[in-house]
């Protein structure tokens, strides 16, 4: 996989039991839940050499790099494009880090989730223009629950590296993702140094490829129990952060659950957004994760991103 999935531009269109192996908690997939590990596949054709086209020319533009990966887990088709380059994550960890949380609560910790967690205002003097939600409960502190949705649906910066310091750190979140089977996806520094990136840097990275397959193991399979992965799926469809991004590409009757990261034009723009998506009459979802980066220190473009999750759904076949 790592030849096909390389650093080259272009499309590749990949092996579903590749691109999502090796999930550690996946077991036979019980009624409305997806066995990631084992989705059939269905590739090639004139719509993956369209997204090839439509990528580069959206680059060209741009004047950037654009990472992409489109599952449809109905059919098992999955197709991407620079699907296994390092992009940075930004504050979309923030998904994950909730879900290390909730494993750790139904695994090893029952009443993690409502415990209540404080701090001080001190604590936040780095992030408090980025943590919209946790600078109202400075008093009174939150429970990880209430964290998590803060997270998932304002982006707050704060309340990510709470729930990091509920697992051991970004290295914490590390050990989550080797035991779903991620052996790319890395964390090393809270916010706001994670979002410090510049080309080449491997720090607090993921691929398109890595995102979505573990985001395929929190959202469908077996890695969260089921009450976890229904109230984590809600977060993503309230999600307040993403409404240019994934779902502005998308057809408003689709149903789209998502969490954004933002890097800043000071470090090359780079910016993403990791979705859910439902078509209607469908209850097999779609997996999307789109990364973005400029070649040189500008701000990004959430046009982009749109346009990126249009053309995934195009090579999809479903638009």
């Amino acid at each position: 996989m790592t030849r096909h999935l390389g650093l080259r531009l272009g499309v590749a269109t990949l092996t579903a039991s590749a691109l999502l192996g090796g999930l550690a908690y996946v077991v036979a997939a019980a009624p409305g839940e997806t066995n990631a590990a084992t989705v059939a596949t269905r590739t090639g054709g004139k719509d993956a050499s369209s997204l090839d086209s439509t990528l580069q020319e959206i680059e060209k533009s741009y004047d950037g790099r654009i990472g992409a990966v489109g599952i449809d887990l109905g059919t098992g088709r999955t197709v991407g494009y620079r699907a296994g380059e390092r992009f940075p994550f930004n504050s979309m960890f923030q998904v994950f880090a909730c879900a290390a949380v909730m494993r750790k609560a139904r695994t090893g910790e029952p009443g993690l989730m409502d415990k209540v967690v404080r701090w001080k205002a001190a604590d936040m003097a780095e992030l408090t223009t980025n943590s919209p939600e946790t600078t109202e409960y400075t008093d009174t502190g939150m429970t990880p629950a209430q964290l998590c949705h803060a997270g998932v649906t304002k982006s707050d910066g704060f309340a990510g590296n709470t729930l990091l310091g509920q697992i051991g750190g970004p290295r914490g979140l590390t050990r989550f993702f080797r035991a779903t089977g991620d052996e790319t996806s890395r964390l090393d520094r809270p916010e706001p140094q994670l979002i410090e990136w510049r080309p080449g840097e491997e720090r607090d990275t993921t691929t398109p490829a890595a995102a979505a397959r573990t985001f395929t193991g929190i959202t469908t399979g077996r890695t969260l129990h089921p009450r976890d992965r229904a109230r984590l799926v809600g977060w993503l469809k309230a999600s307040l952060t993403g409404a240019n991004r994934i779902r502005a590409g998308l057809p408003k009757d689709w149903t789209v659950g998502d969490k954004t990261g933002t890097g800043g034009a000071g470090n090359y723009g780079t910016a993403g957004d990791i979705a859910i998506v439902w078509t209607p009459g469908s209850d097999a979802p779609l997996i999307m994760s789109v990364f973005t980066n400029r070649n040189r220190r500008a701000p990004h473009d959430d046009k982009v991103i749109a346009s990126t999750a249009t053309a995934l759904a195009k090579a999809l076949g479903r638009l």
